[in-house]
């Protein structure tokens, strides 16, 4: 069978882990196919003044710095888009979509933003989308919602989506270093971009949830449909107080069904400490996933990184060149439904969660008076005060724990309590999640 031809665009971490493997694997790979997978082209901006170790992998490749030539090339098949950002990867994806040769992309941030628009085009061109890359890295999460438990109806998700985060907070609990100390150490380890905004602000999970939440609940979800909140203000003292109440934090991609429709959040949430969630450490990822008929289920990998990364790039590439060949680009929709619903977004304010507050304060007689007062009229019942010894009576931490209750009204406690003149900061309020498989 002759073999199925290959351009790949983009040779930063991503793009140079794919052609290791392609390289590496090449003979296992044309085992399990029964055709080859050949690299045609490879582009990127550097590729001809200083082309990466793994592009001279493929002498009889065409080397080009400009994406047209890779992307309109008249013998590749598949485009390999690995670029990264929104703009350019838009063009080389329609531009691949227009010359009729089928894609494969590791692009979340314009899967979560375009890709429902870009799979129609797809579909219209008779051409072959495939995304496993744009989330969770080495984890085979599209996979297992889009064919693997597709049988099922999801009730929940909720994940572990951002590795830089997450090495942020295990690092600072188990060593009890502050943010700013443990995100220097990510970036010199290279976790952290010099700009560390997407991943501790929580852009990136909030895109890789928009395409979870697709794929498991068959609806049209932007980035702007939900609700995002970072890391930035998580303090030592914060894991301090969660393990007294036997929990961590974690930044909690979630996704839940509710009798008013699905509420999505990307924050930092306590999370009890005998869950699996609560276990993963370090750059992993996990995804816990609810069927409302297969019950619990638990993916757990490596986010990010060339080979982990690199290794879902080809085998969606793989998986394309099988539908090429088999002529059924419609196999399955890489969103898992043939048409996405329209998503009316419900509003953060109605979920109903037990929730931690912690508050930093000038110590002064009557605090937890006027603090219980405000959450009383709110018609808010405090569960907990919990208070570690300090010295620092000008900055003294502690916290409050509160009964389940409509996050609206906890908001709207909140507001009236920063006018205080006895804090030193605004009140952190993490929510406390539950229900997440023992």
């Amino acid at each position: 069978m002759p073999p199925i031809h290959l351009g790949i665009v983009g040779l930063g971490n991503v793009g140079r882990g794919t052609l290791r493997i392609l390289h590496d694997n090449a003979a296992l790979i044309e085992r399990k196919l029964g055709f080859p997978l050949v690299v045609k082209a490879v582009c990127s901006r550097s590729v001809l003044t200083s082309p990466p170790e793994e592009a001279q992998l493929f002498p009889d490749a065409l080397r080009t710095a400009d994406w047209k030539e890779a992307a309109n090339h008249p013998e590749v098949h598949i485009v390999a888009e690995l670029v990264g950002g929104t703009e350019a990867a838009a063009q080389i994806i329609e531009s691949t979509i227009a010359a009729g040769k089928s894609f494969v992309t590791a692009n979340k941030e314009l899967m979560a933003d375009r890709g429902a628009e870009i799979w129609e085009k797809a579909i219209d061109a008779r051409v072959c989308l495939a995304m496993e890359a744009s989330v969770a890295g080495g984890i085979p999460i599209h996979s297992v919602l889009r064919e693997g438990i597709s049988g099922d109806r999801v009730a929940a998700l909720m994940g572990i989506l951002n590795g830089t985060s997450n090495f942020i907070l295990t690092e600072m609990e188990k060593r009890g270093d502050s943010l700013e100390t443990v995100l220097k150490e990510a970036q010199d380890l290279g976790y952290a971009e010099a700009d560390p905004t997407a991943d501790v602000d929580g852009y990136d999970a909030q895109s890789k949830l928009a395409i979870l939440a697709a794929l498991a609940f068959g609806v049209k979800i932007t980035p702007s449909d939900i609700h995002r909140e970072g890391i930035r203000r998580i303090r030592d003292i914060d894991f301090a107080y969660a393990a007294r109440l036997g929990q961590t934090v974690r930044l909690v991609a979630a996704a839940e069904q509710t009798d008013r429709g699905l509420l999505l959040s990307v924050r930092p949430a306590l999370i009890p400490r005998d869950t699996i969630l609560a276990h993963v450490q370090g750059s992993y990822n996990a995804i816990w996933v609810r069927g409302v008929h297969g019950e619990d289920t638990f993916y757990y990998g490596r986010g990010a990184g060339p080979t982990p990364t690199g290794v879902a790039v080809v085998s969606d590439l793989m998986r394309v060149a099988r539908e090429i060949v088999n002529g059924s680009p419609e196999r399955v929709s890489p969103f898992a439904h043939p048409d996405l619903e329209a998503h009316a977004a419900v509003p953060i304010e109605s979920q109903v969660r037990a929730h931690y507050l912690r508050f930093r304060v000038k110590d002064q007689p009557g605090i937890i008076a006027s603090l219980a007062s405000i959450l009383a009229d709110a018609g808010i019942s405090l569960d907990a005060v919990l208070q570690e010894p300090s010295h620092n009576k000008a900055d003294l931490p502690f916290v409050i724990t509160i009964e389940p209750t409509e996050e609206g009204a906890l908001r709207q406690a909140v507001r009236k309590m920063e006018g205080l003149g006895f804090l030193v900061d605004q009140p952190v309020t993490l929510p406390l999640e539950q229900g997440l498989g023992e």
